[in-house]
């Protein structure tokens, strides 16, 4: 098939070539603007308890939880009448804007403590900005401008989720700009390097072109009909270049390789494809299975890494074996002009990769031993992880949200955003109820930990009633349906938050109640993600085992391939804790805020990445393997030979990879600064110590093994498997070649 698809591609190639260049200014032109409709949320599901209470708010009693603050100075203390005055005026100001609900600051709401500041010195301006992600994010940035500054005798500054995305919104569209001024220059130069020829060094480059614009297309079609995240464009961007360097190097190396070895252009271009385009078919198949379990995942967040992964993957897949071919059909014998090589290299069975291989298989088990037991020691700091939702300090601390939310945090009673909505949804005349009601807000707010709880009946702390109700506690009842306000003391993504929410759950109700508000979506998103993350481990671990048999034929290679991924991502696991949780190596990493929680959605988001970029590298070096061993029938030699043709290769597009997933790393939003770093972490491990070391080592211990398969799956194989076609891989003329496949 793919021999045929060569021929094709080789008679029409200008044709291939003018429909690919339309079709990428299409996708540019329609694409390109793609960043300005995507959403900065989807971190929590839309399906579970706190949701459901959320939405029994919005919908019932047409309230929300305020997600833009007012951030009020006063010098002389926020009581002084003067301050009381431009207090209640800002407040007037800003219930007056549209698409806002809510508005309560301290001196409209009877002098609320949870509003004031410990020191009395500042005060807040709370309000609900109401509509889609887009519009509220466009509202935020016409109100900031507006209302930061002063106001009388008042100083001002704005926070709040709302405003939080609003800056993240900006601040990634910075740091994309920001990381591909870094990553280009700097992998168009070591392409060169690695490819040792300028024309060559060119060509991923159009790959990254087609995976990279092709993906803002479908991206902008698919936010036309679901929510698709902004931060998926760092997705786009890292693995679009990333790929098309593997796919590309992958596919040159191999043409360059046949040219060398006596092989006419067409000719060279058909093994190509029969050979590393069938490699390229599998990696890319097998990458975009391993991001399609993030699809099991009820959070938008994490479902917009698998569509922007999915289809940067495949296009970049179809990049290498369509257009490439193309392209070297139209450059020829011309891929080795201004080349930069003048060093012959070292021939066959002499360079370092064949060397380090045979040496580790001299003494595989230990050097397994060693290498498995440093993996799991880098990644003991794991077991401590502690997880939490993206606030105002994944920002820069110089961002103003952030700035905002650290005075709240240490100088008002609990914090903001805090509450934990208790919602009775279904109440028959529930005015009726409200001695029911009164007993429960006594039970609740004698719970350690609560500040106050306020409800239809008045407020209660300390397991009694502290106030009558007054004109704003009409709020908390409609028809059919009540709900109280708890006001902790301690913050909602804190171990004490989260804890306060399940004793609330667990305290008898007179009725049936759902618990909402910050600390209650915590434990629910961190609910469903464990319990989705069986069954995504599960299609991938399967999608694994049975792309790998059927490019192999072996049982034993895929469970091998499965178990040292899983081990290439210890080392990248205790990385995320140590550096991102515990707040160690900030002065290499850059600068960020650690919260001592790791945001709930990225170990997921990293280990589908990170496994099925390992699943990348080891597809590249089993197909070299398997094809030595077709020829020779020697395991070892064929272990040796394989790493030799491409130990070079995969480190060079690792390093190349690193290198984006680094500037990716340069961001100012701490969770994409850690998949960035991370990325790059998992990236140089595996394709390294795991695919440098541990795979010669494993493959040396189960030596023939490695091949078995039970007689029925070999005849399954047999029919509808790959099997390896041993009459190409026999070049009409063999000269010692390096690992891009430059003359010797």
């Amino acid at each position: 098939m793919l021999g045929r698809l060569a021929d094709v591609l080789i008679r029409r190639r200008r044709l291939v070539l003018a429909i690919t260049g339309l079709g990428l200014v299409m996708a540019a032109v329609v694409g390109g603007g793609v960043a300005n409709r995507l959403n900065s949320g989807g971190f929590t599901d839309p399906n579970n308890e706190s949701s459901h209470a959320a939405t029994v708010l919005d919908d019932t009693f047409h309230l929300g939880s305020p997600n833009f603050w007012l951030l009020v100075t006063a010098p002389g203390g926020v009581d002084r009448p003067d301050a009381v005055a431009a207090g209640r005026d800002l407040t007037a100001r800003l219930a007056q804007e549209p698409g806002l609900t809510q508005v309560v600051s301290y001196w409209t709401s009877g002098g609320d403590a949870a509003l004031r500041s410990r020191d009395s010195h500042k005060a807040l301006v709370i309000a609900v900005v109401r509509g889609s992600d887009d519009q509220i994010r466009h509202r935020v940035e016409q109100l900031t401008p507006k209302y930061t500054g002063t106001a009388g005798p008042l100083s001002v500054r704005t926070g709040g989720i709302a405003q939080v995305y609003s800056e993240v919104s900006h601040q990634i569209r910075d740091d994309l700009a920001r990381a591909e001024l870094i990553a280009i220059p700097i992998t168009l130069v070591l392409l060169i390097i690695v490819f040792a020829s300028v024309i060559a060094a060119l060509m991923p480059l159009a790959i990254a072109g087609i995976a990279v614009f092709g993906s803002f297309f479908i991206l902008t079609v698919l936010v036309s009909v679901t929510h698709v995240s902004i931060f998926a464009l760092n997705m786009v961007t890292a693995m679009g270049l990333g790929l098309a360097i593997d796919y590309s190097l992958f596919i040159v190396t191999r043409y360059r390789e046949e040219l060398h070895a006596g092989r006419d252009v067409n000719d060279a271009i058909r093994v190509t494809l029969m050979t590393a385009g069938r490699t390229v078919v599998f990696s890319s198949l097998t990458v975009a299975l391993a991001l399609a379990a993030l699809l099991v995942f009820p959070l938008y967040f994490l479902r917009s890494f698998a569509y922007a992964g999915i289809a940067v993957t495949l296009l970049a897949g179809v990049g290498a074996i369509v257009v490439l071919p193309a392209l070297l059909a139209v450059v020829g014998k011309r891929i080795d002009r201004f080349s930069l090589r003048r060093r012959p290299p070292k021939p066959d069975h002499e360079g370092l990769w064949h060397r380090i291989a045979l040496g580790v298989m001299r003494r595989p088990i230990p050097i397994a031993t060693a290498i498995v037991g440093l993996l799991i020691v880098l990644g003991l700091p794991f077991l401590g992880v502690h997880f939490g939702l993206p606030d105002d300090r994944v920002l820069p601390p110089s961002a103003n949200a952030h700035v905002v939310g650290d005075v709240v945090r240490s100088e008002f009673p609990g914090g903001q955003a805090n509450q934990v909505d208790v919602v009775a949804p279904n109440v028959v005349n529930a005015r009726t109820h409200l001695v029911d009601v009164s007993s429960y807000s006594e039970r609740l707010s004698a719970l350690p930990g609560v500040v106050r709880v306020d409800s239809a009946t008045g407020s209660y702390a300390g397991g009694k009633q502290v106030a009558k109700p007054n004109a704003l506690s009409a709020r908390f009842l409609a028809d059919n349906a009540t709900w109280l306000e708890v006001q902790p003391a301690v913050y909602a993504y804190s171990d004490s938050g989260t804890k306060l929410a399940r004793q609330i759950r667990a305290t008898p109700a007179p009725f049936d109640v759902i618990v909402g508000g910050a600390s209650a979506a915590l434990i629910d998103t961190e609910h469903s993600i464990a319990n989705r993350v069986p069954l995504a481990g599960a299609l991938i671990a399967i999608a694994t085992l049975i792309l790998l048999f059927l490019f192999t034929g072996s049982v034993v290679l895929p469970f091998k391939a499965l178990i040292l991924n899983l081990l290439s991502l210890t080392a990248t696991f205790g990385v995320m804790v140590y550096v991102f949780q515990e707040g160690h190596l900030r002065w290499l990493v850059g600068d960020f805020t650690p919260t001592g929680t790791l945001d709930t959605t990225t170990p997921i988001l990293m280990f589908c990445v990170a496994f099925g970029l390992s699943m990348d590298y080891e597809v590249f070096l089993l197909s070299r393997i398997r094809e030595q061993h077709a020829l020779t029938g020697d395991t070892r030699m064929a272990v040796a030979t394989g790493l030799e043709r491409t130990g070079r290769l995969i480190t060079a597009a690792a390093a190349l990879l690193a290198i984006v997933f680094l500037a990716t790393g340069t961001s100012a939003v701490s969770f994409i600064k850690l998949f960035g770093i991370g990325m790059a972490v998992a990236v140089i491990v595996d394709a390294t110590v795991v695919r440098g070391l541990l795979v010669p080592a494993f493959m040396r211990i189960a030596g023939n093994a490695n091949w078995w398969a039970p007689r029925p799956l070999r005849r399954f194989h047999d029919k509808y498997g790959v099997s390896e076609d041993v009459t190409i891989l026999v070049p009409a003329q063999h000269e010692p070649l390096d690992a891009v496949g430059t003359r010797t």
